[in-house]
């Protein structure tokens, strides 16, 4: 008796010590060493990269500075319009503007010679210009002498008008050139219709359109 209930505790306590799962467990998995990632489609991004680097590489647009070409033109007239690249109208400002100075330098002389003749006739000292032409009074002179000096005073101001918009059109110029370059910013000549009336003929305008 005592050997089978020995028999039966001893099958009992290993059957209970099977269904005990031990704490301290370490789980190991095994994982490749070496591995590549494998995306869905490799040859469209190849192919991207391969258009990005022969597609044609898209012009640099020269940015003008204004404050630059504003200075320019104050220097040296037509300096600032140079660096605009519009060459064409480096002449037209040279010839405004030197048109403008030698017609007041011309008249600024005049007006010397005159004064000269004024104050001779009136201290009566010896001129040969005032000699000459005894019929020259004090008043016709001095006339003469005002007359020159005020379109001395206008050819400077002139002058000084044509300089100042030397410097506004370089400055304009410089603003407006990335504007030309652009598309879808378009001004030119158009032909504008009546579309109230037919019977009006068309006429000529200018258009500026942006595309947005």
């Amino acid at each position: 008796m005592k050997k089978v209930l020995f028999t039966f505790f001893l099958c009992w306590f290993a059957f209970v010590s099977s269904q005990v799962v031990p704490n301290d467990t370490v789980r190991v998995e095994s994982l490749p060493k070496d591995s590549i990632v494998v995306t869905e489609n490799p040859g469209v991004s190849v192919v991207e990269n391969i258009e990005k680097v022969n597609a044609p590489s898209k012009p640099k647009l020269l940015k003008l500075n204004p404050t630059k070409a504003g200075l320019y033109s104050a220097v040296l007239p037509g300096l600032g319009q140079f660096y605009n690249k519009k060459y064409w109208k480096i002449p037209i400002v040279w010839g405004a503007v030197g048109a403008g100075a030698g017609i007041a330098i011309w008249n600024q002389n005049q007006y010397l010679k005159y004064r000269e003749y004024y104050i001779a006739k009136l201290n009566g000292t010896p001129n040969e210009f005032v000699d000459s032409r005894p019929y020259l009074d004090k008043i016709a002179l001095g006339n003469a002498q005002d007359r020159i000096k005020r379109q001395r005073d206008y050819a400077i101001a002139i002058t000084g008008l044509l300089y100042i918009l030397n410097i506004v059109d370089a400055v304009v110029d410089a603003h407006l050139y990335e504007g030309r370059k652009d598309p879808d910013l378009s001004f030119a000549p158009a032909v504008i219709y009546d579309d109230f009336n037919n019977s009006n003929p068309p006429k000529t305008g200018l258009s500026l359109s942006y595309r947005f």
